[in-house]
């Protein structure tokens, strides 16, 4: 399986960074002290994977007959034909297929795979010929180059809710507060890989999400966060982008670790069988219907569970720029393990010119704050709030529009801040009281930050967390809510190596 996918930026100058992992410390022992642990002895200049276990450390090709290593060749070559694919979708769709199973707990051993009979794949065949090189095979791969989704009436029955009632919010001032300086950033660290081989969970064999992005966090409750990640990818999985076999839409994971100076672990996921995780947000897969649907928030209002999420139709052929249906919200009654979309609290995209398509939710006071773009990573940030108790009730929205805040429809929203931006993640400091801002700036080429004292801003001049230069084709960049004092903690991904990575800078 392989997307077509517009969510990478091309952002990267000369050869591709590393990614930087957690390196063994060795530590000193004062005489009469216990011996140090034993350390596995790696090849010059090899990292220890963020995991820590030796058996995550990529394996040198084996030489061949006089000491020269073996090619490395794929096993197959793929020759595309293409095809136009006529694709029927029933209306109404089936129900969602919510099965679960109780999360597996962390192993006592990390580096002990859990399930070696799902995630280990057999040895490969002795290679053939001379020289030990084994030639890949062409394979004729039809490829469609466009999907013509053709709906039909199903037989399943609509899974009507309740109409919520009609809200006449009115309308209240909301001046501008005076925009505070560029955030001063520096010390920008690597802390670890989040997901994939070698990750401080090893996602890939504990759940066999082996390429993700994203990574967005919100507390849950107490002592505890979710992690939603975008499209997942299992066995097969070939960076860049999203390439290979068990394509979820989307996850979801708990961590309970505070001190993220040790990477971001993850103590579960919600799962359908052994050693996977589960999809968790259902979605059609239909080309030009509905391709996919991405987690671009959450947050907690008691013991409910919200996430905004948006419905893709297609992946644009440009980088950057993609084609929604709406910008939905789910929620989760049962701790993050399913969930139901709901359906009036939808932002349609209007001949695709829409605010709200890739929407930032935050709580905060009596209100949760909605911070919108349209799809795609070119569009300014635009603002709504809602109360917390009418939060499905889109009726109950007012979005600001020069100063004040009015229940008019979201495409009279006033940009707060202009774009390009992309991939919003909004949080509001309860330390420093000020609200921070992060998104790719393709412009920039950078993940960025802002700061203001309000909602509605004036916000400050954004300043880089990261850029291209450094990781290229990065993007993301979500803030972690844990972070405090200086430290901003960000999870971003590279389309590159399809995984992410957790982040530290100081800010002040």
């Amino acid at each position: 399986m392989k997307m077509r996918r517009g969510r990478h930026v091309m952002t990267g100058v000369g050869a591709t960074a590393l990614l930087a992992a957690t390196l063994l410390t060795v530590t000193i022992a004062p005489a009469g002290a216990a011996p140090a642990p034993h350390r596995p002895t790696l090849p010059p200049g090899t990292k220890m994977p963020s995991s820590g276990c030796i058996n995550d450390v990529p394996s040198k090709p084996q030489p061949a007959p006089g000491g020269l290593p073996i090619p490395q060749f794929p096993k197959t070559i793929g020759i595309a034909v293409p095809y136009v694919k006529l694709a029927p979708v029933p209306e109404p769709g089936p129900p969602d297929v919510n099965k679960r199973i109780p999360s597996q707990q962390p192993p006592k051993n990390i580096c002990v795979d859990p399930c070696p009979d799902i995630t280990d794949p057999p040895p490969p065949p002795p290679a053939s010929g001379s020289l030990g090189i084994t030639l890949p095979k062409l394979e004729l791969q039809p490829t469609p180059f466009l999907t013509i989704p053709i709906p039909y009436p199903s037989q399943f029955h609509p899974q009507n809710q309740p109409v919520p009632p009609v809200m006449h919010p009115g309308t209240a001032p909301a001046p501008v507060s005076r925009a505070p300086r560029v955030p001063v950033v520096s010390g920008l660290t690597d802390i670890g890989t989040v997901t994939g081989r070698g990750s401080t969970s090893r996602t890939d064999k504990r759940w066999q999400i082996n390429g993700t992005d994203l990574g967005i966090t919100w507390e849950t409750k107490p002592g505890q966060v979710a992690i939603a990640f975008g499209d997942s990818i299992g066995r097969g999985f070939t960076p860049p982008g999203p390439t290979g076999g068990d394509w979820r839409s989307n996850a979801i994971g708990f961590s309970s670790q505070r001190d993220l100076s040790k990477g971001l672990k993850i103590d579960t996921m919600v799962q359908d069988s052994r050693c996977h995780a589960a999809q968790v947000i259902s979605s059609r897969k239909v080309d030009n219907y509905e391709i996919t649907t991405i987690p671009t928030s959450g947050f907690a209002l008691g013991k409910r569970q919200y996430m905004s999420y948006m419905s893709i139709r297609t992946w644009g052929p440009i980088p950057g720029i993609w084609l929604t249906n709406y910008g939905g919200m789910a929620y989760s009654d049962d701790g993050g393990s399913t969930w139901t979309k709901d359906q009036y609290a939808r932002w349609d995209n209007i001949f695709g010119l829409s605010n709200f398509q890739v929407s930032s939710m935050v709580p905060q006071g009596d209100y949760v704050y909605m911070f919108g773009t349209p799809n795609g990573r070119l569009g300014s940030t635009a603002l709504a709030r809602v109360p917390k108790s009418q939060v499905l009730n889109k009726t109950a929205y007012q979005y600001w529009v020069d100063g004040t805040w009015r229940p008019v429809a979201d495409s009279s929203a006033t940009p707060i801040f202009g774009g390009p931006t992309g991939e919003l993640s909004v949080r509001y400091n309860e330390q420093a009281k000020k609200w921070q801002a992060s998104y790719l700036d393709i412009g920039r080429g950078a993940i960025v930050l802002r700061e203001s004292a309000t909602p509605q801003g004036l916000w400050s001049q954004p300043a880089n967390l990261v850029s291209g230069s450094q990781y290229p084709q990065v993007y993301g960049g979500f803030i972690h809510p844990w972070s405090t004092g200086d430290d901003l903690y960000f999870t971003a991904s590279q389309w590159t190596t399809y995984n992410i990575e957790l982040m530290r800078v100081r800010v002040r």
